[in-house]
């Protein structure tokens, strides 16, 4: 697999730096290319934000309050930032990097001043923190709850790593695309993939991608390797996504008020975010 992975990046035109690593849980099958690699993690992050507020929630031994149930959809199926920001506030570094260390993705640091979409991952760390939602002896209880989100993504976000899957496979998705100064547009797409008696994860970061289209093409030329591999014989659903329905648009995980090239002076989140309802409580 490993050497049709290479193979196909090899072939793609446009340049562009790339992190795979893939897991099938049923045989413990582990391919990676390169995946020790930090990256910028952009709208990824938003799975490791979701994550940790449902272990919260868990370690205080309650549900999720009606504030962070009104957030997390909306941060993980539709992308939203403002919902990202206020969890990610909410929560604090302290939380978050106990959680990293839980879920042992050890080489991912949250981003500086707030600024989550700056979070530097890997994408060995990002295969563990998808792990901490599909493996059966997982710590979270609640995965089946973070599964469905990542299941519900909306249409124009479900490019990437879905792309080839078998039918009668579902797609559990998370994407991020981010330009910046330095190394181009950071162009990633994770997810788990559930059924057909199986499941797996597959990660691919980049960078370095001179546009958001060739990113994504990169993306989905991997995952249609490692979903025919895994998949024999099974006919593929999800095929490349047309470049005209490739949208050159941020995802905002970094706002203007940031420096383009590096962290910023101050926090650009300006005042707190949280409604009158207030935060999550104990």
């Amino acid at each position: 697999m490993s050497k049709d992975i290479r193979a196909a990046l090899s072939s793609r035109a446009g340049g562009g730096t790339v992190s795979v690593a893939v897991h099938d849980d049923a045989s413990d099958l582990w391919c990676a290319v390169d995946a020790n690699r930090p990256y910028d993690s952009a709208s990824i992050a938003k799975v490791l934000i979701m994550e940790t507020v449902l272990w919260r929630a868990e370690q205080w031994r309650r549900k999720l309050t009606g504030w962070e149930a009104r957030r997390v959809p909306p941060m993980i199926q539709v992308s939203d930032n403002g919902s990202a920001w206020q969890l990610w506030q909410d929560l604090g570094p302290s939380r978050i990097e106990r959680f990293l260390s839980k879920a042992r993705a050890t080489s991912t640091v949250p981003g500086p001043n707030g600024l989550w979409g700056l979070t530097r991952t890997t994408a060995l760390d990002q295969m563990r923190l998808l792990g901490v939602l599909t493996e059966a002896r997982s710590f979270l209880r609640s995965r089946g709850y973070g599964l469905e989100q990542l299941r519900k993504v909306r249409a124009d976000q479900r490019w990437g790593v879905p792309s080839g899957m078998a039918k009668g496979v579902t797609a559990h998705v998370k994407n991020g695309w981010l330009p910046r100064a330095t190394h181009g547009w950071r162009v990633h797409s994770v997810g788990a993939f559930t059924g057909a008696g199986r499941t797996y994860r597959i990660v691919v970061l980049s960078h370095d991608n001179p546009s958001k289209a060739q990113g994504v093409r990169t993306i989905e030329r991997v995952a249609q390797v490692v979903h025919r591999a895994l998949n024999k014989g099974r006919a593929g659903g999800q095929g490349l996504t047309p470049l005209s329905e490739i949208s050159e648009e941020s995802d905002g995980s970094v706002p203007p008020g940031a420096d383009p090239a590096g962290p910023p002076c101050e926090d650009p989140s300006g005042p707190s975010r949280q409604d009158p309802s207030g935060p999550a409580a104990p």
